[in-house]
């Protein structure tokens, strides 16, 4: 019993840590607010629209996008990850949100991506706004695997109510995946 409470508080305690040392990797904190959160944005959608010309498609039949323009991710044995973006609805920034991840297990290194989940349905769109924190889970359908391929569009991808593209991959780190994110309003 007093192991297995020890490993839960090493865990929280090490989850803690590594979060902390996240938020300190250039992810927006300490810049000059929602202004400078836009800028990441905008360039993060040129970016994703220059080099997969087909989320063009995607982003003018969702309802919103939630835009992570920088999101760090480290680990070794335990992990977690970090970043800020911007909810734009008709291209216009309605809110502001972190995302927070923790890990455990076999794992070791760091990265840096971007990612933008497209929520296709107006209930997606809703669920998402009235949540104080929303988690991804195996709700989010990827359009884009890990190892850059192109956008696809089959019956269940277009079915789907929250796409996920991830991009611009850079580190040594293995198996980067948006499952147990959590996303929380934020005032920048």
């Amino acid at each position: 019993m007093t192991h297995s409470i020890l490993t839960r508080r090493a865990f929280a305690l090490g989850a803690v840590a590594g979060t902390s040392t996240l938020a300190a990797c250039g992810n927006g904190i300490g810049s000059g607010g929602a202004g400078t959160i836009d800028a990441r944005v905008s360039r993060t959608l040129e970016e994703m629209y220059r080099t997969f010309p087909n989320t063009r498609t995607l982003a003018d039949k969702s309802n919103g996008m939630l835009v992570m323009p920088l999101v760090t991710e480290a680990g070794l044995g335990l992990g977690g990850a970090y970043g800020r973006g911007a909810l734009r609805v008709n291209n216009v920034s309605v809110d502001y949100y972190s995302v927070t991840k923790a890990t455990g297990g076999l794992q070791i290194g760091a990265q840096q991506y971007a990612h933008v989940l497209f929520f296709m349905t107006d209930d997606a769109l809703s669920s998402f706004r009235r949540s104080p924190g929303w988690a991804a889970g195996a709700n989010v359908e990827y359009v884009i695997s890990d190892r850059g391929d192109s956008v696809s569009a089959d019956t269940n991808t277009v079915l789907s109510p929250v796409l996920a593209v991830v991009f611009g991959r850079a580190g040594l780190r293995i198996g980067a995946t948006l499952e147990g994110s959590k996303y929380t309003r934020i005032i920048p």
